[in-house]
């Protein structure tokens, strides 16, 4: 279980640096991406610091911190829940997989990071 958690939660962690990255980057499909379900260009850095808040705090689980990689993945569950609905309210399904996937290894490293 804890191999499990710790690939888990690492794929999980790279996923969020690079999420983090093209954000602060502003990556032409995270600008397009944006555009297209209402989010304004300004949000992006923000957006980017909260995705790579919550790889750190991963880590910081990772490395025996329990509660902190709980909080951490608990916030990006959430976050990504938001990208969904946001995704959902503007009706732009076609990249929706994104999201989706993120949300889904997010919580996986909550849901193993509590059982662990």
């Amino acid at each position: 279980m804890f191999l499990a958690y710790v690939c888990v939660t690492v794929l999980t962690v790279l996923a969020n640096i690079w999420e983090a990255v093209t954000s602060f980057a502003r990556a032409r499909f995270v600008r397009a991406n944006a555009a297209e379900v209402g989010v304004p260009h300004s949000w992006l850095p923000a957006l980017g610091a909260l995705k790579g808040a919550g790889a750190v705090g991963l880590v910081l689980g990772l490395l025996g911190f329990r509660s902190v990689g709980i909080a951490a993945a608990t916030g990006l569950v959430f976050f990504m829940i938001c990208a969904v609905a946001i995704h959902v309210r503007a009706r732009v399904f076609h990249n929706i997989v994104l999201p989706g996937a993120f949300l889904g290894l997010a919580g996986a490293a909550l849901a193993l990071a509590v059982v662990r």
